[in-house]
């Protein structure tokens, strides 16, 4: 892979950089505080600095790494502070969507929601864990579409996967699954039904489980963690 001075070419590229680096921090093959070569980059894709220059903004503007002047880039490490904002935001705009989604569930948005928690249930049986997640998604995408806020799901997104790279470091996907398919199997009820403010506690009662997750991961791995202590 060759890099050009051709706007396209160079995109692609540059694309191909931030995809490459995304998958492997946020699967924490690349830990917290973990330091990049834009030399090694570049050398790994065959291509100059510039474009590992151009995909290192794009990460450090999804919040994924550090880049300081005249020292190295790393991997940035998590923030408690960024959490609970992150937390808060993704609540807000999640309880938003539930109310919407159980003021205008149908029969179609019922079935949505049943085939994504079947679909979870034979992926936890297969194993799946890659499937898994990612219907993980789709169920909170389908609570944004049913509320007929589509667009409230790029934020639910964003945030949810900023707190998913540190739940890594949690429990395993095989403790966490099984409670997950009971809170959306909850949720999904209580948007059936139309009930708005059952649909909300269950939402927030399926988030508040990570609460305690996340301080023990804290605690187990304060090295990953940025000291705001004096900040």
């Amino acid at each position: 892979m060759k890099s050009t001075s051709m706007g396209g070419d160079r995109r692609s590229v540059v694309d191909d950089i931030v995809i490459h680096l995304q998958r492997e921090i946020s699967t924490l093959r690349l830990l917290p505080g973990t330091r990049i070569s834009e030399s090694e980059v570049a050398e790994i894709f065959g291509v100059s600095r510039q474009p590992v220059r151009d995909a290192f903004r794009k990460l450090e503007s999804l919040d994924l790494i550090l880049v300081r002047p005249k020292k190295a880039t790393e991997v940035k490490k998590f923030s408690a502070r960024a959490i609970e904002k992150s937390r808060f935001v993704r609540a807000a705009i999640e309880a938003a969507a539930l109310r919407n989604a159980a003021e205008n569930c149908d029969s179609a948005g019922g079935f949505q929601l049943d085939a994504c928690v079947a679909l979870q249930q034979k992926a936890f049986v297969e194993r799946d864990f890659v499937s898994f997640a990612n219907l993980d998604y789709d169920f909170h995408m389908a609570i944004c579409e049913i509320g007929r806020v589509p667009y409230a799901f790029e934020v639910i997104k964003t945030e949810k996967e900023r707190v998913d790279r540190l739940c890594i470091l949690g429990l395993s996907k095989e403790e966490r699954m099984p409670q997950l398919i009971e809170d959306h199997k909850d949720i999904a009820a209580a948007v059936k039904a139309g009930d708005a403010e059952a649909a909300v506690a269950a939402g927030m009662k399926h988030l508040s489980r990570l609460d305690e997750t996340i301080a023990a991961i804290r605690k187990n791995n304060a090295a990953y963690f940025v000291d705001e202590a004096n900040s």
